[in-house]
């Protein structure tokens, strides 16, 4: 794809101006990291502000008096019973209970649901919502008239109260329709760094001048993809199509906690979802491999697609996101390991350009999430 033909953020030139390096990512032109680097970009976030363009993402409405059971017969999460005003991570799965996409899904009240997917997945997560739901609730795209911002760090409350107070009183996952900068905006208190932060969903045409004045304000920094990897990597959240996809179930890349109780085979929703009977089956017998934490025990990083081997060399799994992680001062990873050693301190090794090089399974996330749960 040449730079020609990728899709641009409401916020393009704001990143050239600003000095970002553009790489391509997800069919889009996207900032890698900014003249600070993705070092200081990374613990800038940890400490202060930072301000992530992730307009890339893709922003959907669902409408009707069936909507909530509509979305809910496409993932293994409680729809109906989300409260107004509130968020939930959820996940939609196929037949084979491969994961298609993860997203995040908020009740607005008034029949009114508003999802945002992953770049990647976009075009097709709106076909196969419109193939198996569009009969029953109405679906609208909002890929080419919303940008999205994601506001990260233990500044970001002070920050972003400045222009609205009210959101110093949300909490985690919590979602608001909030005026900025007399623009109606949509604010969620979440993330996809492990810190506290919002996540704010803004008409295209004011992007750039909410951008602008966040990033006038001393605590905020602009932060490219690269410290936004590092970051999520930290906080042991999965990439998808990197950590999860449609070839790995939820039980085996350890999302079970994101599968809500009323849905699992215990629960008043039992199932009713694409590939419950195999995801409820695992869940009763276990899987042969599943997605841990990673610790390399030299200062080597550890990539994505490095082979894993068990003390006799035998290949036990694969890395699936690495990297060097800023807040801890070391290499941090995650990958899929045979059921044997699943165990946290088990002992593994990775081959790097043709040398072993130790690591211990270790809990996620690495580095502690810190989440405002009031």
């Amino acid at each position: 794809m040449t730079t020609e033909t990728l899709a641009k953020t409401p916020l393009h030139a704001l990143h050239l101006e600003l000095g970002a390096r553009m790489v391509p990512f997800a069919g889009y032109d996207m900032p890698v990291q900014y003249p600070l680097g993705v070092m200081k970009e990374h613990l800038q976030t940890r400490d202060q502000a930072g301000l992530f363009d992730v307009s890339h993402m893709g922003q959907l409405v669902l409408r009707g008096a069936n909507a909530a059971k509509a979305l809910e017969t496409l993932v293994p999460v409680d729809i109906i019973d989300l409260p107004v005003g509130m968020q939930r991570y959820a996940m939609f799965t196929d037949e084979n209970g491969g994961i298609l996409d993860d997203l995040m899904v908020a009740n607005l009240g008034d029949d009114t649901l508003f999802l945002v997917v992953n770049a990647a997945c976009k075009d097709q997560d709106l076909a196969h919502m419109r193939k198996h739901i569009g009969e029953q609730c109405e679906i609208e795209s909002l890929f080419e008239t919303r940008a999205l911002l994601a506001l990260q760090g233990p500044k970001a409350v002070d920050v972003l109260s400045r222009l609205a107070p009210e959101v110093a009183k949300m909490t985690f996952m919590q979602f608001a329709q909030v005026r900025l900068l007399g623009v109606d905006c949509y604010v969620s208190r979440s993330g996809y760094t492990g810190e506290d932060g919002y996540e704010i969903s803004v008409p295209n045409e004011s992007a750039e001048t909410l951008a602008r004045s966040l990033l006038a304000e001393p605590e905020v920094e602009a932060i490219g993809l690269g410290a936004r990897d590092s970051l999520r990597l930290e906080a042991g959240l999965c990439l998808y199509g990197h950590d999860m996809s449609t070839s790995t179930t939820p039980i085996e890349a350890s999302l079970l906690w994101a599968m809500s109780k009323p849905r699992r085979a215990d629960g008043a929703r039992a199932g009713g979802f694409p590939g419950a009977e195999q995801i409820f089956a695992q869940q009763q017998a276990g899987v042969a491999s599943k997605r841990v934490g990673l610790l390399p025990q030299e200062r080597v990083p550890v990539r994505e697609g490095a082979e894993i081997v068990d003390a006799d060399g035998n290949i036990i799994g694969a890395v699936t996101s690495g990297g060097f992680g800023p807040t801890l001062g070391a290499p941090v990873a995650m990958g899929y390991v045979q059921a044997s050693h699943v165990p946290v301190g088990s002992d593994v090794w990775a081959i790097v350009r043709g040398k072993r090089v130790p690591m211990k399974v270790a809990k996620t996330p690495f580095v502690e999430q810190r989440y405002y749960r009031g």
